[in-house]
């Protein structure tokens, strides 16, 4: 339909890919993307370490594992393209015990699974041909993992819904949203309104409470939890080739805490996992009251503490001081201590949470009544970010084709 407009709530790199899918997809469609902030990438993306992940992690056959596989490829071909930073500097997935090396099997069988690109296992020696002062009993070498900035992507999707003809209105914090009884949808924000035809709803961390005004319902909750990185000191970046990672632990959605190059040369640890007391808590001092009434009423939250209560101490522990944070990241590159870091910066994820108090894992994303509502994006969704898109497109627009 020539005449049709579709919104989309949500100006980080998934609402921006989206936008940018349906307003190439549609010629003529009029596609406007709309966000709070007076820039885009400020939160999720802005804040992301730039890692495009291969696919190692995720469950076969799930939405995850399909998209980026996908992701990564269109991702990789979109930033050679229109020249931005792009470099496969790859990524090993090291264990320092021998207790690891099963996991590390059943991870290495995962990823076989979801074909992932030339990965192959290594042992202590070729841990360190790869990386000279890396340590462990054994690792996965997955050479295609990469890094690039996201900012910069997601600042390219915004030109390029804007050269196809759409809008990216910012300044626009989503009030109200109203399913017209002629047909349609109304989009407020204070007193000024947008009337689209569809909407698409890819709003991170405010995710849940967008869904809400939609009537989506309001499962599943939000928890925001802080990552907060270390930056290794210019004297000793040069220890760190690419990506070192340690096997992760099956029972969460996190990666651990891992040492990450930068495409501007620069090399992060981190990012631990604690719970924020806002969802755009980016300090330990940022408390949100109201959220902190809403976290407080949910039953999820406490099933999950009950849960996992020893972990979130040792989580903590790590955020307060940097001898704890640094103490399981030496372990993997003994030659990097407390004493060649200092603090850097942190994100927010927005983690999809059940009434259960079980963590959701995949993507999940509902459509109803012109609605489409991406209710869970966590990581690899910046990788997956062009997949993504296609699929909502696909939902959205009704057409067939295998994503």
């Amino acid at each position: 339909m020539a005449d049709e407009t579709i919104g989309v709530v949500g100006a980080g790199i998934v609402g921006l890919a989206t936008a940018r899918e349906l307003a190439l997809r549609r010629p003529g469609t009029r596609v406007v993307a709309l966000d709070k902030e007076q820039r885009v990438a400020v939160h999720q993306t802005g804040h992301n370490s730039g890692v495009v992940h291969a696919g190692i992690y995720y469950t076969p056959g799930s939405l995850k594992a399909r998209l980026c596989t996908r992701g990564m490829a269109m991702l990789r071909e979109y930033c050679r393209d229109r020249h931005l930073p792009y470099d496969e500097c790859g990524k090993l997935v090291v264990a320092v015990t021998e207790a690891e090396v099963p996991r590390m099997e059943a991870l290495y069988a995962n990823a076989l699974r979801n074909e992932v690109p030339g990965l192959r296992r290594v042992g202590a020696h070729e841990i360190r041909d790869i990386e000279p002062y890396a340590e462990g009993r054994a690792a996965l070498h997955s050479p295609r993992t990469a890094i690039t900035d996201y900012t910069a992507v997601a600042r390219s999707f915004a030109e390029d819904v804007e050269a196809s003809g759409g809008e990216v209105r910012l300044g626009f914090p989503v009030t109200r949203v109203t399913r017209l009884t002629g047909g349609g949808i109304e989009v407020a924000s204070g007193p000024e309104t947008l009337r689209v035809d569809r909407l698409v709803l890819c709003a991170g961390l405010h995710s849940d409470s967008v869904a809400a005004l939609a009537e989506d319902g309001d499962e599943p909750r939000i928890v925001p939890f802080r990552g907060e990185y270390m930056s290794v000191s210019a004297e000793k970046a040069h220890m760190v080739r690419g990506l070192i990672y340690p096997v992760p632990d099956p029972r969460y959605p996190f990666l651990g805490v891992h040492f990450t190059r930068r495409v501007d040369g620069a090399v992060e640890v981190g990012p631990n996992a604690v719970l924020a007391f806002a969802r755009e808590g980016y300090r330990l001092g940022d408390v949100d009251p109201r959220e902190l009434r809403r976290m407080a009423a949910f039953p999820g939250l406490w099933r999950l503490a009950r849960q996992h209560w020893r972990t979130g101490i040792g989580e903590m522990r790590g955020s307060l001081s940097m001898r704890a944070y640094m103490k399981a990241a030496k372990a993997y590159v003994p030659g990097i201590d407390a004493s060649d870091v200092v603090r850097g910066g942190a994100g927010v994820r927005a983690q999809a949470l059940g009434r259960d108090g079980a963590l959701v894992d995949d993507f999940v994303i509902h459509q109803a009544g012109g609605v489409t509502a991406v209710r869970n994006a966590p990581s690899p969704a910046a990788t997956s970010s062009m997949a993504i898109a296609e699929h909502i497109a696909d939902t959205v627009l009704g057409d067939t084709r295998a994503t």
